[in-house]
């Protein structure tokens, strides 16, 4: 696609306030492939004031309607799905086959099940003698980041709408490129002027300026849990509501009873998977200590299939790749020992980082505890069930996981024990429908499913 130089405000392109421009890059190769706008205060106060000119003919339009709109967005995606994965892969560097299955493939189906939902749900509520009236909180202020950058934008925007909000996104600036096309997508489908609105730019500006704007009424934001305390800092100020999609650290807990050989291979895959890039990857496999070499020789065997530039990508951009090649350091230096990969760059040109896994890790390493966001995996020893729990709920994260038995009931009972938001059984496949989000210092709030949608709803009781 090409890009756009200006902002999608009030259902148009319009020019940006300022002159300056933000660079895209392709992690593949280096090569800038398109500038787009970096958006000002007066930028994000022209599309906030769009959004709120077009709430309340939006909020007052029947659910049925809005399910229609939410529709024919998600037509549009799917007729476009092709563009989206090259665009994907263009400015993330995420390999095409990930890119049209995931990245363009997951948000039809979270658009999908919004579509069903705004048609479906229930607005109002008798209890007892009252009736309680379940209303769009306002104009949201959605702030997405990089690693997933379609997903994310929908995982938002698509409940809002259906609340009956209206909407404007401040997209990461990695990959602005995405954003634009679905802001096309949304013209292509008819929604009403001003109910979306787009502007590019860079967190510490245009970002900020959303979440400190006096008219947004809800800040939805997805990214990393330093910059979540400033947005909740700032969103708490002003008494406004915020959703927030934070950090993790999750854990994969193969108890002994488990197939021990798939449990590795998934585990290896899920972090593998978009690069490591991956907010709720299992970047902790945690295996009883009797079964801790077989399980080494399992992963060294398996993370050998992805070979970066083919199943595995770069990272985003340059910082990216040096601060995760430091933690690969800082393992070492602090006396984790390497089953495969390691610091060195496998290529002179690209973002890329060799799939690594590190051995011989205790709870307590920086590896072990802080948050990669790369290609790289622990695994850890454990002595007993009790003491799996004990490094499991080890750390200030709580966003995802996942347990390994061979009886089912075994792993939910672990499951059950564990501080986090979401948990994988015997390797549980993905619903749009389930809420996810975090416990701890992963967020506030939930997406997906009924439950994103009842973030974007405020209550109001009449009384009989």
């Amino acid at each position: 696609m090409k890009a756009h130089d200006g902002m999608y405000i009030g259902g148009q392109w319009r020019p940006a306030a300022g002159p300056d421009t933000i660079a895209v890059v392709n992690p593949a190769d280096e090569q800038v492939i398109a500038h787009v706008p970096a958006g000002t205060a007066e930028d994000v106060d022209a599309a906030v004031r769009a959004a709120r000119e077009a709430f309340p003919a939006w909020a007052a339009t029947p659910p049925a309607e809005r399910a229609a709109g939410i529709a024919a967005l998600r037509d549009v995606l799917v007729a476009r799905k092709d563009e989206i994965a090259e665009t994907v892969t263009a400015e993330l560097g995420a390999p095409l086959a990930l890119s049209r299955t995931v990245h363009a493939g997951v948000p039809v189906l979270v658009a999908g099940s919004y579509a069903e939902l705004a048609a479906s749900y229930s607005f109002e509520e008798r209890i007892g003698n009252s009736t309680v009236l379940l209303e769009p909180v306002g104009v949201v202020g959605a702030i997405t980041p990089w690693n997933y950058p379609l997903h994310q934008v929908v995982a938002k925007v698509a409940p809002a709408l259906a609340a009956g909000c209206t909407v404007v996104l401040k997209p990461a600036e990695d990959t602005p490129l995405t954003a634009q096309l679905f802001a096309e997508a949304i013209h292509e489908a008819g929604l009403p002027a001003g109910v979306f609105n787009l502007v590019t730019g860079l967190g510490p500006v245009a970002g900020q300026a959303l979440a400190a704007h006096e008219g947004v009424d809800l800040v939805s934001f997805t990214g990393s849990t330093a910059v979540g305390r400033q947005i909740g800092a700032t969103a708490g100020a002003a008494v406004k509501r915020v959703a927030l999609e934070l950090g993790g650290k999750s854990a994969n807990v193969i108890l002994p009873s488990a197939d021990l050989a798939k449990a590795v291979s998934v585990g290896i895959a899920n972090v593998m998977s978009n690069s490591g890039q991956t907010c709720s990857a299992w970047t902790r496999m945690l295996v009883h200590k009797n079964q801790y070499d077989e399980a080494l020789a399992l992963a060294a065997a398996a993370v050998a299939k992805y070979v970066p530039g083919e199943r595995v990508g770069p990272l985003v951009n340059a910082k990216q790749q040096q601060r995760v090649r430091g933690y690969i350091e800082k393992g070492l230096a602090e006396g984790a020992r390497l089953v495969a990969g390691g610091p060195e760059a496998p290529y002179e040109t690209g973002y890329y980082v060799s799939p690594t896994v590190f051995a011989d890790v205790t709870w307590d390493m920086t590896i072990a505890q802080e948050e990669i966001f790369g290609p790289v995996l622990s695994i850890l020893k454990y002595e007993d069930e009790e003491d799996a729990l004990r490094i499991a709920n080890g750390t200030v994260y709580g966003l995802a996981g996942a347990v390994w038995a061979a009886d089912e009931a075994e792993a939910v009972a672990f499951a059950r024990r564990m501080d986090t938001g979401q948990v994988d059984i015997n390797g549980g496949r993905f619903n749009p429908l389930a809420p996810f989000g975090g416990y701890k210092q992963s967020g506030v709030g939930r997406e997906l499913g009924p439950h994103g949608l009842s973030e974007y709803l405020q209550t109001k009781s009449l009384q009989f």
